[in-house]
């Protein structure tokens, strides 16, 4: 178990690393937009909060799944995180909305495809014939 610990210990330093990263570049962005000034100390304190924030919704998913009985976090379980902050909310149902339309479409396009090339594969021996004719 302290093994496990000590191997998970640099990659939460290195996610640690990133959020901060990402927070400082953004405060840097609303700076300039906004003229006004992020002291270290700010960018810190919004990256530990941000970094501590994302654990408990990491923690939260986790424990929606568990009663579940799933194995996999659902777009389910996202919205049922985002419940309280009805703008969140609906930024994530319009997302989810938006990627279940791609994966339809996606699905559809692959369906197609693979009927196609039954079809091909099928009945057209004399297509692949004169293909093959062609090379020579």
């Amino acid at each position: 178990m302290a093994e496990e610990e000590e191997q998970r210990l640099p990659h939460t330093q290195q996610l640690r690393a990133a959020v901060h990263y990402t927070v400082g570049g953004l405060c840097q962005e609303i700076a300039e937009e906004k003229q006004v000034a992020f002291s270290k100390q700010a960018v810190a304190a919004i990256s530990e909060i941000t970094f501590r924030q994302c654990e408990t919704f990491a923690k939260d998913l986790e424990i929606f799944a568990r009663h579940g009985k799933r194995s996999t976090i659902s777009m389910d379980d996202v919205k049922l995180l985002c419940r309280r902050s009805r703008s969140l909310l609906n930024h994530i149902s319009t997302h989810s909305d938006e990627i279940a339309a791609s994966n339809q479409e996606q699905k559809a396009k692959r369906k197609k495809s693979v009927t196609a090339g039954k079809r091909r594969s099928d009945g057209n021996s004399e297509v692949a014939e004169s293909e093959d004719h062609n090379m020579d």
